[in-house]
């Protein structure tokens, strides 16, 4: 089953034209999404902020639970 299963998406792969170069794109986007605008636009406020994981978890915690 699990053969069929691969030589299905194998084959089709393969034979795509236009489907190569969407998936290439696809990638790149999902690269530039996750790996670049995260370093810019996302920074890692409870590492800067904490020293320990005990001041974050208790953070987190805080924040969780008061309104």
């Amino acid at each position: 089953m699990l053969k069929r299963i691969f030589r299905f998406y194998r084959d089709g792969f393969r034979n795509m034209t236009w489907g190569k170069r969407l998936w290439g794109i696809i990638l790149v986007k999902l690269f530039i999404m996750f790996a670049i605008l995260r370093i810019f636009f996302f920074p890692d406020i409870l590492e800067r902020n904490f020293d320990s994981d005990e001041a974050r978890s208790d953070y987190v915690l805080e924040q969780l639970t008061n309104p």
